[in-house]
């Protein structure tokens, strides 16, 4: 499986330039033969969560039909990192998963708020998991902060995930956090991790890529690179087997004494 990590700058409250430059992106990929192409965390708005009420994507609508129209033209699958959408009269940080057809296969709503950039002010929870299939093989995602919660990516891969896919924005003074979490995810686990950060600047922070691909051995495919732009990985997925046959980690666990 071929994928395509899109590490992108973002035009702080600027949707419809992001859309077009995810337009470019998705056939840029798509001309790599990529199989499978992933976005940041929400791209369509940047963390400019104080003007939701008229940038947020209503029913998730626009980027849905632009997704799904992409994928179906270019026959690939879409892991659409998040955007900013409004049900009702409440918002979220929305991941939607799109196959080679134009289905959207699969929405989750990022389940854990990141307090640092005010996401719990602005933003309501998620309620449920994210394992979707892809191309046959079953995969999980996350956004961002849900990174820092080992038993929510663990519930992902108990439920059969063999592929993470974590998009985020996640902050330069932290990056260091982000290589090992995410590395510590994979080996413990046991399974693929793609997370794609985005790069460039907003009034408040400032970010640096180091989207990376992650193996089950957690050796790292793709690293630290700090330039816009797409980064490719091939991932050998009969490795998650085994690896999972190599150190029994799943068949070993004591739930008996595990406190939930």
């Amino acid at each position: 499986m071929k994928i395509a990590c899109v590490q992108m700058d973002i035009a702080f409250g600027e949707p419809d330039q992001n859309y077009t430059a995810i337009e470019k992106y998705i056939e840029e990929a798509a001309k790599a033969q990529a199989d499978v192409i992933v976005f940041p965390e929400m791209w369509n708005t940047g963390y400019a969560l104080d003007q939701l009420d008229r940038l947020a994507d209503r029913e998730g609508s626009i980027t849905r039909k632009l997704l799904s129209q992409l994928a179906k033209k270019h026959q690939v699958n879409i892991v659409g990192g998040s955007v900013a959408t409004k049900r009702g009269d409440k918002y979220f940080n929305t991941m939607y998963i799109v196959d080679r057809t134009g289905k959207i296969v699969a929405a989750y709503d990022k389940a854990h708020l990141f307090k640092l950039m005010d996401e719990h002010v602005y933003l309501n929870e998620g309620q449920s998991m994210n394992v979707f299939e892809m191309n046959g093989i079953t995969c999980g995602g996350v956004i961002c902060y849900d990174l820092r919660f080992p038993e929510w990516i663990r519930t992902h891969a108990l439920n059969g995930a063999k592929i993470m896919f974590i998009p985020a924005q996640w902050p330069k003074q932290r990056i260091d956090h982000w290589q090992l979490l995410l590395q510590a995810r994979a080996i413990e686990n046991q399974c693929f991790i793609v997370a794609v950060n985005r790069v460039g600047n907003d009034p408040n922070n400032e970010f640096n890529g180091h989207s990376m691909v992650i193996a089950p051995w957690g050796e790292l495919l793709i690293s630290k690179q700090t330039e816009e732009g797409i980064l490719y990985a091939d991932l050998e997925l009969e490795e998650v087997d085994q690896v999972r046959k190599t150190i029994p980690v799943f068949k070993d666990r004591r739930t008996d004494l595990y406190e939930l």
